[in-house]
């Protein structure tokens, strides 16, 4: 079971003093357990956002020394900041990374929260997936009036906090405490400084979209004319149809356009009574918030924005999108920037979505996958982008320390007179080398002209071999883990009966372990071969060798690896195990036979 792993992101109404900031996050890093990935100032908003990582009680306990240190420190009575803000800890929001739901999380906000009230004073709100009502889902609503509001809501008993008095903390304001998915913090770039014109984009991204207006001239649409529902006219947002009734206009903007009226005005606190109100036009993404703002630190206006699912609304379609809306505009994006950390998969995403567009494959390495995102987003215009802190859940292929080796140390490691790396480790350096090379031609077939279908075959395959390869090269060193974890176990004591019963069973476990990492090897360099076999014959004939080379070596891949599976067999005293292994080796070694022999013909036929 992998362990449980939280993501905690505050953030605090500080961005100038940066002694205040670092009492903050000592605060977060004294506590054992936890790890600070990121701490992102912004100057100008007069705020920080802060991302931690731990396990669910050392983050619950890092995010209250936070919020503790922040009453102490910060006082909200001298605050002004671009950025809208209720409280000295303004939001701390809980996030599932791994072995842990969203409920899980929304109950550590709760803890904390309760925590927050009773030994602080500090009138605490609840919102997304900890929220006590609906209505308080949404930060917006909740953070509605800011900080020179908040003695009006706290005293209004319908907005009674959930925890804590219903007067403000003396300096700290209030603390808004909630559970969510991944968010994305993204900004977007201008070459102005004009807000207005930021702000203009900014509502045609949002979900809750902006007040309609009649057509004008101008692509900038806050210059029409406000429209307002009447008795027996009710205007659609998005086009010229009117409805006689409320319900016409609503079935007509789901027939037509695909959106939900009364949550849209829902979105936008429209009450129930309609007429005399104003009409609402969504905007072009669900699970996104979003504002138009100056930074004078960048002398340009961004527009600021939250994504609260980006498996549903990535960043890179909201780039392009902000793009095409700039464009119209006679404006320019120059980049975009990234606040705190970035799953890997959105990023990657991205970077799909550019060498598809570029009509490349998006088979390729993580290095270049995310390089070529950075590059075609801009994330580095304002300020240095750094894969390597910024990423969370990158693949770490290449960490071990074999194969950050260069080749030439590799092979001098290799024939020193030590029992590993050996030759486990050999065997799936060769397997990688034959995913690559299937990746590679498969690379130089796609978009050279090939037929749709090849083409389509050969983007499939660049991006299989690609994992492939990632798979063994994480092999190389795994390989050598697992002897040493054998060895290890044999310089167990065993003066006793009970110590030699626990040293013979961590060796068989120690075995089991140095025979499943070399049969992995096996399997994923079959499959190499089975790869390159294909993109021999499927694909571009000039490089056809490139591909028999890899067939080649995905054949010393798999016998190598169940030869060092079958030697360690030897000793295993679980003899369904040991007939399991004995006949999935004999499988591998005579499906990989059958690949190198037909191979091999086929090449030996094309080059005779």
């Amino acid at each position: 079971m992998s362990a449980q792993i939280v993501e905690c992101v505050p953030n605090f109404s500080e961005g100038r003093d940066l002694a205040k900031i670092k009492q903050i996050t000592d605060a977060i890093e004294a506590v054992s357990g936890v790890t600070l990935l990121d701490v992102d100032p912004g100057a100008d908003t007069n705020r920080t956002v802060v991302t931690f990582i731990g396990s669910p009680d050392a983050v619950a306990e890092g995010a209250f020394a936070a919020i503790a240190t922040a009453a102490s420190v910060l006082d909200m009575t001298t605050h002004t900041g671009s950025h809208p803000r209720m409280g000295a800890t303004d939001v701390c929001p809980f996030v599932p990374v791994q072995g842990i739901t969203l409920d899980e999380c929304a109950e550590i906000a709760r803890t904390v929260g309760r925590r927050a009230a009773d030994e602080l004073g500090m009138p605490v709100y609840l919102y997304e997936a900890a929220a006590s009502t609906p209505e308080r889902q949404n930060l917006a609503a909740v953070r509605r009036g800011e900080y020179e509001g908040l003695a009006a809501k706290l005293a209004d008993p319908h907005w009674r906090p959930d925890f804590g008095p219903t007067t403000p903390h003396p300096r700290a304001g209030a603390l808004i405490i909630g559970a969510r998915p991944f968010l994305i913090a993204y900004n977007v770039t201008l070459n102005t400084r004009d807000k207005a014109l930021a702000t203009d984009i900014a509502f045609e991204l949002r979900e809750k979209g902006r007040v309609a207006r009649t057509p004008n001239p101008s692509p900038i649409y806050s210059r029409g004319a406000i429209l307002k529902y009447a008795e027996g006219a009710y205007p659609c947002g998005t086009c010229g149809f009117v409805g006689e009734t409320f319900a016409a206009a609503a079935a007509h903007a789901s027939d037509a356009h695909g959106y939900d009226l009364r949550h849209l005005l829902d979105l936008n606190d429209v009450p129930d009574a309609v007429v005399g109100q104003k009409v609402y036009k969504p905007g072009l993404f669900s699970h996104c918030k979003a504002i138009g703002w100056v930074v004078p630190e960048y002398d340009r206006a961004q527009i600021s924005i939250n994504l609260t699912d980006f498996t549903v609304t990535p960043p890179h379609l909201v780039l392009e999108a902000a793009r095409r809306l700039a464009t119209e505009r006679g404006l320019v994006v120059t980049g975009s920037e990234l606040v705190g950390l970035i799953p890997y998969e959105a990023l990657a995403d991205a970077g799909r979505y550019y060498l598809q567009t570029q009509g490349r494959t998006p088979g390729v390495p993580t290095s270049d996958l995310l390089a070529t995102a950075v590059q075609s987003m801009g994330l580095s215009d304002v300020s240095p982008f750094d894969v390597a802190t910024k990423v969370l859940g990158a693949p770490k292929t290449d960490a071990g320390p074999l194969v950050n080796l260069t080749v030439a140390g590799l092979a001098d490691e290799v024939s020193r007179d030590t029992p590993a790396p050996g030759g486990g480790s050999i065997a799936a350096l060769a397997g990688a080398l034959a995913a690559a090379l299937a990746s590679m031609v498969a690379a130089l077939t796609q978009g050279r002209g090939a037929a749709s279908d090849v083409d389509a075959a050969m983007v499939e395959i660049s991006v299989e071999a690609q994992s492939v390869k990632n798979q063994l090269i994480a092999a190389v060193d795994a390989d050598t883990d697992a002897f040493t974890a054998y060895m290890d176990a044999r310089r167990l004591p065993q003066a006793t009966p009970e110590a030699k019963a626990a040293r013979a069973a961590a060796m068989q476990d120690g075995l089991k372990v140095a025979i499943d990492v070399p049969m992995g090897t096996a399997r994923a360099s079959l499959r190499a071969m089975e790869l390159a076999d294909r993109v021999t014959r499927e694909g571009n004939q000039a490089s056809l060798t490139d591909g028999a080379v890899g067939v080649q070596l995905g054949f010393a891949g798999v016998r190598g690896a169940v030869w060092n599976a079958l030697i360690n067999l030897a000793q295993i005293t679980d003899a369904d195990y040991a007939a399991g292994v004995r006949a999935e080796c004999d499988h591998l070694v005579a499906r990989a036979r059958e690949v190198l022999a037909a191979n091999g013909d086929y090449a030996d036929a094309k080059l005779a």
